[in-house]
C-alpha cells in the first residue's frame, strides 16, 4: 500500500480508500479477533454467578415549627443525607442484619453487596442489595432499610439528646426483581464485540504499516519506474499442471502470461528485445515457472524461442519441460556434446531449450567465461527470443553477470513475501552492472488482490492483446540442426 498524498514513501498515513483496503485485505484477523474477543466474554459471563437486586427508599425529614425552619430544615436533610447513605454500607449496619437474618457471611461481605445513593435533589436515599438469589435479596433488602431507619435516628440522639430531629420513613419497601442485573450478557457481548473490532482493525493497520512485502502495483512504483508487466493468480494446481500446455485457453494463468508476452511487445517499440533474463531477488518466487511458461507462450505465436537454463545451482526448467536435464549448457561449453545436439525440443508447444546440464562446481566462473558469452550471442542470433533463467540477484552473482548480456533483466517478486528491501537491493544490483530493467512480475497473487495491480497495466503497458495458446500435454524431443 502507498502512503497518503503528501508524504514520502517512508511515511505511515493512510487515506480513507486505503484504509478501506486494508479492511478488505485483513476482514479475516478483524473477524478472529472480535471472535475471541466475544469467546472470552462470554467465559467471562457464563461462569459468573447470577446476581439479582432489591432496590427501596427512604425518606429523610426534619422536625419542625415554622415555615422558615421548614427551609431550612429542607437544606439540612439535603446535606446530611449523603452522610447518611454511606451509612447503609457501614459495618455496624451490617453486622445488626446478619445477626437478625442469620445470614452465614461476614459484615464486609454483605456490606459489598449493599449500595446506597441520595437521589438528586431530594431528600430520599435509595437502597439496592444484591443476592445469588431474588428472594433473598428482597428479604436482606427489607431487613436493611428497616434497620437503616433506627439507625439514623439513633445516631442524631447519640450525643445525650433525648429525642432525633432527624426522621427516616420507608418510601418504598424492598422490591422483588425476578431478572439478573449481572452479568448482563448483552451488553456484555456489545461491548466484547468493540473491543475486538477496534483490536481488529488496529492490528491490521499495525500490520500494514509494518508489512515491507510487495502487495500491489504501487509498491513497485515505490521501488522502480520500470511497469508491473503481469501478476500471475496463485493456482493450486500448479503442481499437477505446471506448464501452459496443461491448461485450458481461457484459464487465467494462460491469460496472465498471454499478458505478460503481449506487455513485452510495448517495451522498447524501436529495439524489440531478443534476450530476456528473468530473475527474481530470492529463492522460491517462482521465477523458473515465470521464464518457462513465458517461454511457451511465445513459442504458441510461432516464434522461434529458446530457454536456456543458466541456473547452474538450481536447475529446474529441464524437469518442468519433462526433458533430460543432463545435456545441456555445461556439456557444450566443454565440448562433450555440440550445442545443436544439446538443444532439445518441448514437442508440445515446439518451445527449444537448452538445459543446465552437468554441475559445476564454479557456476559463475564459467557464466563470466568468455566461451560463455560467445556462446550466448550466437544463441541470440539464431533465435527470434531467447529467455535465460537465472539464479537469484542476492545470494549469488551469476544473474547480474548474465544481465550484462541480455536486452534486459525482467524480476520475478511474490505476491506477499518478496520484501520491499530485497526487490530494492536486487535492482541496485542491475544498476551496478549497467544492466537494463525492463519491469516486474509478481507471483502467487491472491485472488483478492488481483485487481490491484490491473489498472498499472493500462497505465505503463498500453493496450494488451491475446495471442494462440494450445492445451495439448507436454512431450519432450531432441533437436538436431
Amino acid at each position: 500500500m502507498s502512503v497518503a498524498h503528501g508524504t514520502d514513501s517512508k511515511g505511515w498515513v493512510l487515506d480513507f480508500k486505503q484504509f478501506l483496503v486494508v479492511l478488505r485485505r485483513r476482514w479475516v484477523s478483524v473477524l478472529l479477533l472480535i471472535a475471541l474477543a466475544l469467546g472470552v466474554a462470554a467465559g467471562i459471563t457464563f461462569t459468573r454467578t447470577p446476581m439479582y437486586e432489591s432496590k427501596s427508599q427512604v425518606f429523610l425529614s426534619i422536625d419542625v415549627r415554622n415555615t422558615t425552619d421548614a427551609y431550612a430544615a429542607s437544606l439540612f436533610a439535603s446535606n446530611r443525607a449523603a452522610s447518611y447513605a454511606k451509612l447503609a454500607k457501614s459495618t455496624a449496619l451490617s453486622e445488626r442484619v446478619i445477626e437478625q437474618l442469620n445470614l452465614d457471611m461476614t459484615p464486609e461481605k454483605l456490606a459489598d453487596r449493599i449500595d446506597a445513593e441520595v437521589v438528586e435533589l431530594t431528600s430520599l436515599i435509595e437502597i439496592k442489595v444484591k443476592d445469588e438469589n431474588a428472594r433473598d435479596a428482597q428479604k436482606i433488602g427489607d431487613v436493611v432499610t428497616e434497620e437503616f431507619t433506627k439507625f439514623v435516628p439513633g445516631l442524631e440522639t447519640a450525643g445525650g439528646q433525648s429525642e432525633s430531629q432527624i426522621n427516616a420513613q420507608i418510601t418504598d419497601e424492598a422490591s422483588y426483581e425476578p431478572d439478573q442485573v449481572s452479568p448482563t450478557v448483552l451488553l456484555n457481548m456489545i461491548v466484547a464485540a468493540l473491543i475486538g473490532l477496534v483490536l481488529g482493525i488496529g492490528l491490521a493497520v499495525a500490520r500494514e504499516l509494518l508489512d515491507r512485502t510487495i502487495r500491489t502495483a504501487d509498491h513497485v512504483a515505490e521501488l522502480t519506474d520500470s511497469p508491473v508487466l503481469a501478476s500471475i493468480g496463485f493456482d493450486n494446481d500448479i503442481r499437477s499442471a505446471p506448464l501452459l500446455t496443461d491448461l485450458g485457453g481461457f484459464a487465467a494463468r494462460t491469460e496472465a502470461f498471454r499478458l505478460l508476452r503481449t506487455n513485452l511487445q510495448f517495451i522498447d517499440l524501436d529495439h524489440q528485445p531478443r534476450c530476456l533474463v528473468i530473475t527474481s531477488a530470492v529463492p522460491g518466487e517462482g521465477k523458473t515457472m515465470t521464464s518457462t511458461n513465458l517461454a511457451v507462450a511465445l513459442a504458441q505465436t510461432g516464434r522461434n524461442t529458446l530457454i536456456i537454463d543458466a541456473d547452474l545451482r538450481r536447475p529446474r526448467v529441464a524437469t518442468t519441460l519433462g526433458l533430460d536435464p543432463a545435456i545441456g549448457l555445461t556439456t557444450a561449453l566443454v565440448g562433450k556434446t555440440e550445442i545443436h545436439d544439446a538443444i532439445q525440443v518441448h514437442e508440445a508447444s515446439g518451445l527449444h531449450v537448452l538445459a543446465s546440464g552437468a554441475k559445476p562446481p564454479n557456476p559463475t566462473e564459467i557464466l563470466q567465461s568468455k566461451i560463455t558469452q560467445d556462446l550466448i550471442r550466437r544463441l541470440r542470433s539464431s533465435y527470434d527470443m531467447v529467455i535465460i533463467d537465472a539464479p537469484p540477484l542476492l545470494p549469488v552473482a551469476d544473474a547480474s553477470v548474465l544481465a550484462k548480456l541480455a536486452d534486459g533483466v525482467i524480476i520475478v517478486a511474490r505476491h506477499g513475501k518478496t520484501t520491499k528491501d530485497q526487490v530494492n537491493e536486487a535492482i541496485n544490483r542491475l544498476n551496478q552492472v549497467g544492466a537494463r530493467l525492463y519491469g516486474v512480475v509478481v507471483n502467487m497473487v491472491a485472488k483478492r488482490a488481483i485487481g490491484s495491480y490491473y489498472y498499472y497495466y493500462y497505465e505503463e503497458s498500453g493496450p494488451s492483446g491475446r495471442g494462440s495458446g494450445k492445451s495439448s500435454s507436454g512431450k519432450s524431443g531432441r533437436r538436431r540442426a
